[in-house]
């Protein structure tokens, strides 16, 4: 009796685990299905993890509730429309002189190829007429960047649920008491998810605009087109983690190499592995040190995974994405270890401390 029960006790677990996975799996079905609907939600909500801040600022200068919301609100809705403004105006001419830009990109391959032949290397064919092509990677660009005008596009939807999140915020804990006490367990996690968020926002974005400060700064020297588009779109890859800098960079060099040849197209590759250099490898690890608590293979794993998702908007937002799911495992007794398995390697943590 013992030990058909004790079978039956695992057979009741691994069909949790089995309907726990259909669930997982429905779900991601769902979000990708409503892409559409969930992508200007998840921008509000980021929109209003970064206006937090400043609203908790002005209510503890004692400016009326109603009226920091409305100023908070005013200057999120200004910023936005600029970046709107500007990053649309700037796609539009891109993609109108992609044809222009790919012919000239086109002509500098057929140059380089030319010059290897010379010295005696042979390029294969499928080099320079397949995935390889440069045209092709300078229409993927356009593509990609024409993707994330269209998620910006839908200013009033992502504005008015920016409203509607903040004005439900200064309550939210409020509701959360009453429902689950003082001191529940669901009102800790919730309060961690709130503050891991922002302190990760907080900073990322502060570190973003330093990125994009300065790639700015440097395209503008050297007189590359668009240097307002890039530095933004070298401001919003800054949140994808590992590889966002590097896909960020590409378009720029390209077009440099369109405009002015490899020499300056080199300059500006050299210029953008500095500036990433410096800020990611030495301020960033600085300024944010172990606050991630997630592992590499998670943080690629998870843009891998969102941005299959949720596209271009998913790639952005995998890392607090993946943080909420982190907190809210941790949570269980059950799903801890999974926690564990998405947190760092608890040696190397366990090291530092001691060195410490």
């Amino acid at each position: 009796m013992a030990e058909e029960g004790k079978r039956q006790g695992d057979f009741g677990a691994a069909l949790r685990w089995l309907l726990g996975m259909a669930a997982v799996v429905i779900v991601v079905a769902g979000l990708r299905a409503a892409q559409p609907l969930v992508v200007p939600f998840l921008i509000a909500a980021f929109l209003a993890v970064i206006c937090g801040p400043p609203l908790q600022w002005l209510q503890d200068k004692r400016v009326p509730t109603v009226l920091a919301l409305l100023m908070v609100i005013a200057g999120a809705s200004l910023i936005f429309l600029f970046v709107v403004g500007v990053v649309g105006a700037s796609i539009n001419d891109f993609v109108h002189n992609l044809g222009k830009y790919q012919e000239q990109l086109g002509a500098q391959q057929a140059q380089l190829v030319g010059w290897l032949h010379d010295l005696g290397l042979n390029v294969p064919e499928h080099v320079t007429a397949g995935d390889f092509n440069a045209k092709r990677l300078m229409g993927f660009f356009a593509s990609l960047l024409s993707s994330l005008g269209g998620v910006l596009s839908n200013t009033f939807l992502v504005l008015l649920t920016l409203v509607f999140i903040l004005l439900e915020a200064s309550g939210f804990r409020g509701k959360l008491i009453a429902i689950c006490g003082d001191s529940s367990p669901g009102l800790e996690n919730a309060t961690r998810i709130r503050q891991s968020i922002r302190h990760y926002v907080s900073i990322k974005t502060g570190i973003s605009l330093a990125t994009a400060l300065a790639v700015f700064v440097w395209l503008k020297i050297l007189g590359i087109d668009y240097p307002m588009l890039w530095s933004l779109l070298a401001f919003f890859f800054n949140f994808v983690p590992n590889i966002g800098s590097i896909i960020a960079s590409v378009p720029p060099v390209l077009l440099a190499l369109v405009q002015f040849g490899p020499g300056r197209a080199l300059v500006a590759g050299m210029g953008f592995l500095v500036i990433h250099g410096l800020i990611g490898n030495v301020l960033e690890p600085r300024i944010m040190g172990k606050g991630l608590g997630l592992s590499t293979l998670v943080v690629f794993t998870s843009l891998v995974f969102w941005g299959w998702v949720l596209g271009p908007v998913g790639m952005l937002l995998s890392v607090p994405l993946t943080m909420i799911g982190k907190i809210v495992l941790e949570a269980s007794a059950e799903t801890r270890w999974l926690a564990i398995l998405l947190g760092p390697d608890e040696l190397s943590s366990t090291n530092q401390k001691g060195e410490v």
